[in-house]
């Protein structure tokens, strides 16, 4: 395998198109994209490439100044596909820098992802719109009415799973919600609801799965002494916590640690392992393929 990066600053001067694209590795694929791109006015301010070479897979994402490009907006994508898609059995979605996100959360009881999302919203780092938070219990309304988002509690059993999920489906189109964060939002999804958002529901849990499972992970792990915590970030598949990772930390422990402090540290892990996996979604700099991820810097 081998990679191949150029790199500009992360924050364009004008209105720029984002291209992630990925298909069978040829020779002079890369030329015949931004060769495209040059004929018609744009100038190149990002480029990543990488080559899986085991896979023969090609990936790529190239974002471009608009100003002066020649192709109008709404028919960058048909040109790709017309010349492109077939020819080159080419996988690509195209964005543009002039649209926000429009991000749901889902929570539950657990406060401090939560918190650490919206602070970093309420302060302008992340390009994204919030129109609401929902939640299978009411514990965090007055965290979300704090930060002046409308909060949505709609409870899940076991008898009426099927007819809520409808509803939330519901709310959000109707706030045309492009991806979902879980942030410790424990409840399990349907196929069906995932099938809605496919690649756009991101998950954070304790990396103790599959080891230890259920309600008190860390308590578990204390009791079998273990030395190395974390967080794992991934997309949301029917497959449960399978999903393709995004991002993943961890910190050493020991003897000295307790469960409380194994606990404080995990979810400090857990909030950064879950912003920078939201982060790098919201730049448009993760494509998926198979089971596995690509992160562009």
């Amino acid at each position: 395998m081998e990679t191949k990066q150029i790199a500009a600053p992360d924050t364009p001067k004008s209105p720029t198109a984002i291209l992630l694209m990925h298909c069978p590795d040829r020779q002079g694929i890369l030329a015949t994209v931004t060769r495209l791109i040059n004929v018609h006015g744009g100038n190149i301010v990002y480029l990543d490439q990488y080559v899986d070479r085991e896979a023969g897979v090609f990936f790529m994402r190239v974002e471009w100044e608009l100003d002066g490009f020649s192709i109008p907006k709404d028919e960058i994508a048909p040109t790709f596909e017309r010349l492109y898609a077939k020819k080159y059995n080419l996988y690509f979605r195209l964005y543009f820098n002039d649209y926000k996100p429009r991000m749901a959360i889902f929570v539950s009881k657990l406060s401090h992802c939560l918190y650490d999302m919206l602070a970093r919203y309420t302060a302008g780092e992340w390009d994204v719109e919030i129109p609401l938070i929902i939640s299978n219990h009411p514990d965090l309304r007055p965290v979300a009415e704090r930060f002046g988002i409308p909060f949505h509690h709609i409870p899940i059993t076991k008898e009426n799973k099927a007819a809520q999920e409808a509803a939330t489906l519901g709310l959000l189109a109707d706030e045309r919600i492009d991806f979902v964060v879980l942030a410790r939002y424990m409840q399990i999804l349907s196929d069906d609801f995932i099938r809605n958002f496919p690649h756009r529901i991101i998950n954070i849990h304790h990396s103790f799965l599959p080891a230890f499972i259920g309600a008190r992970p860390y308590h578990a792990a204390y009791e079998r002494g273990v030395k190395l915590i974390g967080a794992t970030s991934h997309y949301v598949t029917a497959d449960l916590d399978a999903g393709p990772i995004i991002e993943q930390d961890i910190a050493r422990i020991s003897h000295k640690d307790n469960v409380a402090s194994l606990i404080h540290r995990g979810q400090d892990l857990e909030k950064i392992v879950l912003s920078k996996a939201v982060e790098k979604h919201i730049q448009r700099k993760i494509l998926t393929y198979r089971n596995k991820t690509i992160i562009f810097s």
